[in-house]
């Protein structure tokens, strides 16, 4: 008989207990690092619609030949699930692949890794795009993925003022209330146009279809991170403000398609030619990130599958060390 296939179980609570922000700032500047020297497989995302549910889940396969990691994640997005379910709007699973055999290694939750890693990413984005003495933070949104940005913002900057915004006044009172009692920051509740205004680093954070950050709102030398937008059909920022920015994606495939670009980019409104540069090029050094004080900088982020397979590589490695995880599956 050939050897036995057993294949690691890890529970969200496990994954939560293995992860900090700033090993995850770590290993995603270093997978998009690797994905700028080409030395990374990833397929574009593939998206199944619940229309009538107002739902999705995408597949998202990658691999990491510099540290020899491999997988797929499942993540789907319901926005209307905490209201009507008291479930996340977003859920995913991870699947770990050993690439010399293709054997499966490893089963995980990945929805904290899907929230920190997406973090971790509007982080190393506004390292190299923000201004360095950054410290206000404009906030257009107020859920889960807000709180991850700040949190990981608040590992690169001095952040010393947040003004937040969302649907509803509640949500924004929430998220306010929590955040300062994890970061001691001042945070003020505010309309859009007020948050955004003289802010040094704005984040859009919903999943809205038509622009609620407008062109002149936009201060000189402000940094965007614009992470809602991440499926055909989303749109946070008024067009205008792409065409007078410097635009960096972190993949051209996949934000020409579900990103903030998607729906100038399908109107004619902006070509290839408009975007700088991926975050991979400027992370790897082939491409500069900010120079002046003065330009606009903005980040579309669809989110990549090499950072959730290089995050939950490390949780693997560091379950392994540790002794965790709820048994094996076993397959053979």
């Amino acid at each position: 008989m050939g050897a036995k296939l057993k294949v690691l179980l890890l529970s969200r609570r496990e994954v939560d207990e293995l992860i900090s922000m700033t090993e995850v700032i770590e290993v995603v500047e270093a997978a998009f690092r690797a994905k700028g020297l080409g030395n990374a497989q990833m397929p574009p995302k593939s998206y199944v619609f619940f229309e009538r549910y107002g739902g999705d889940f995408r597949v998202m396969p990658a691999c990491l030949e510099d540290i020899d990691a491999a997988g797929v994640k499942i993540v789907n997005v319901h926005p209307q699930n905490p209201e009507n379910y008291g479930l996340p709007s977003v859920m995913a699973m991870i699947l770990l692949l050993d690439p010399k055999t293709g054997a499966p290694l490893a089963i995980m939750d990945g929805t904290t890794i899907t929230n920190v890693r997406t973090g971790a990413g509007g982080a190393v984005a506004a390292k190299y795009l923000a201004r360095k003495n950054s410290h206000v933070v404009a906030m257009i949104g107020a859920g889960a993925q807000a709180k991850t940005q700040l949190l990981a913002l608040n590992e690169i900057f001095k952040i010393e003022e947040v003004r937040v915004n969302s649907r509803t006044e509640k949500s924004a009172k929430r998220y306010a209330s929590e955040m300062k009692k994890q970061l001691d920051i001042d945070i003020n509740i505010t309309d859009a146009k007020k948050a955004v205004q003289d802010a040094d680093i704005v984040v859009t954070a919903t999943p809205v279809k038509s622009p609620i950050i407008m062109n002149g709102w936009i201060p000189k030398g402000a940094h965007i991170n614009a992470i809602g937008a991440d499926a055909p059909g989303k749109q946070e920022l008024d067009p205008e403000i792409l065409k007078h920015a410097k635009v960096v994606v972190d993949d051209w495939e996949q934000a020409s398609h579900s990103g903030e670009i998607n729906l100038p980019i399908s109107k004619g409104m902006l070509t290839r030619k408009d975007v700088y540069a991926e975050l991979g090029e400027i992370v790897c050094g082939k491409k500069l990130g900010r120079t002046s004080q003065e330009e606009i900088t903005v980040f579309d982020s669809t989110g990549l599958a090499v950072q959730d397979i290089a995050t939950a590589w490390t949780v693997y490695e560091k379950a392994g060390k540790m002794g965790k995880g709820k048994g094996f599956l076993e397959l053979l």
